[in-house]
């Protein structure tokens, strides 16, 4: 790739230190300073720049390059745009360089987000949308996103693949931006480098230790208490929640539904996956089970406080079983 002269500017300073890059730029003006902050931020999130163009830029200007293998990129520009045209002027310099990143190509921070990330977020796109995105993205790359989609969108983006050229370049950006902040979305509830939400990673402690021996668990949730209460208390909730409720043994949900009554049960299982709402039924008499049915008939639209209130009875009576030890599974 030949640099143009302003990107052989950009690169000689990321050969400076902080201090002297920003005592460099003093006095230059605040446009052309953000045209330098543009050109070093493409060549950075493209992969164009690397140690052996910087190091051949900075020869022809000093003949000297300490080794920048520890250089900074984003805590670098930060540091220069703050001391050369003030902490407030930065940031709004900064969001005018990503405007610009993002005009000149739209699907750059799309082919530097995680595989699985984005087949999470492509999994529920439209398949033409799919099909745009995975054609701009370098091919081992598209490659493992399509092999972590289901096998209907897998086929459908490919199918669409053929037809690509056909899409205006103003749909192309149109998609790009959807996608970017859907991911933008996820990052907000899923922690970067693919960790786990910590709700879910408490979830997962719940699930192992509620089979573990009442003694035994307890116990554990002791320790667990010592050390954080917070967790604890989550980790207790999280044991039994409403969408276990198939796997709970029937004489255990017998004995929970105990003095529930038939409007409440029926505003609880409302719009309730069918799997809980026949689980419940089979575990009350025919009697009670049609008069939920009756109930649920001559109900309009429920609030969802309403409904969230009426399913916490009854996984507070299974969690207080479970805190006595006589809550049983079925997968156990």
């Amino acid at each position: 790739m030949a640099l143009t002269g302003k990107q052989k500017a950009a690169l000689l300073l990321t050969s400076l230190d902080v201090a002297t890059a920003a005592e460099l730029l003093k006095g230059v003006d605040p446009r052309t300073v953000q045209e330098l902050a543009v050109e070093l931020s493409y060549l950075d999130a493209s992969g164009h720049r690397n140690a052996k163009e910087t190091a051949e830029v900075a020869r022809q200007f000093c003949r000297s390059l300490e080794s920048e293998s520890t250089f900074q990129f984003k805590t670098f520009l930060r540091e220069v745009l703050k001391n050369t045209v003030g902490e407030d002027k930065a940031k709004h310099v900064q969001q005018q360089i990503e405007d610009l990143l993002q005009k000149r190509d739209p699907f750059m921070t799309i082919r530097s987000a995680d595989q699985r990330k984005l087949a999470m977020v492509l999994e529920t796109e439209h398949p033409q949308a799919v099909a745009v995105v995975l054609s701009e993205l370098p091919a081992k790359k598209g490659s493992e996103v399509l092999g972590l989609l289901g096998d209907g969108m897998r086929v459908s983006a490919i199918s669409r693949m053929t037809a690509i050229g056909g899409v205006t370049p103003e749909a192309k950006a149109s998609i790009a931006q959807m996608v970017r902040k859907r991911i933008e979305g996820l990052d907000t509830t899923h922690q970067i480098g693919g960790q786990v939400p910590p709700e879910e990673s408490l979830r997962k402690v719940a699930v192992i230790v509620r089979s573990l021996d009442k003694e035994v668990r307890d116990g554990v949730l002791e320790a667990i208490q010592q050390k954080d209460s917070d967790a604890a208390e989550k980790v207790m909730n999280l044991m039994v929640i409403w969408d276990d409720i198939p796997q709970i043994g029937d004489r255990s949900l017998q004995q929970a539904l105990r003095g529930i009554d038939e409007q409440q049960l029926a505003l609880a299982l409302h719009e309730s996956p069918e799997e809980i709402a026949q689980k419940v039924k089979s575990n009350i008499s025919e009697r009670a089970a049609a008069m939920v049915n009756e109930e649920a008939s001559l109900m309009s639209a429920p609030k969802k406080e309403e409904i969230r209130q009426a399913r916490d009875r009854i996984v507070g009576a299974l969690r207080e079983l479970n805190r006595n030890g006589e809550l049983a599974f079925v997968e156990e």
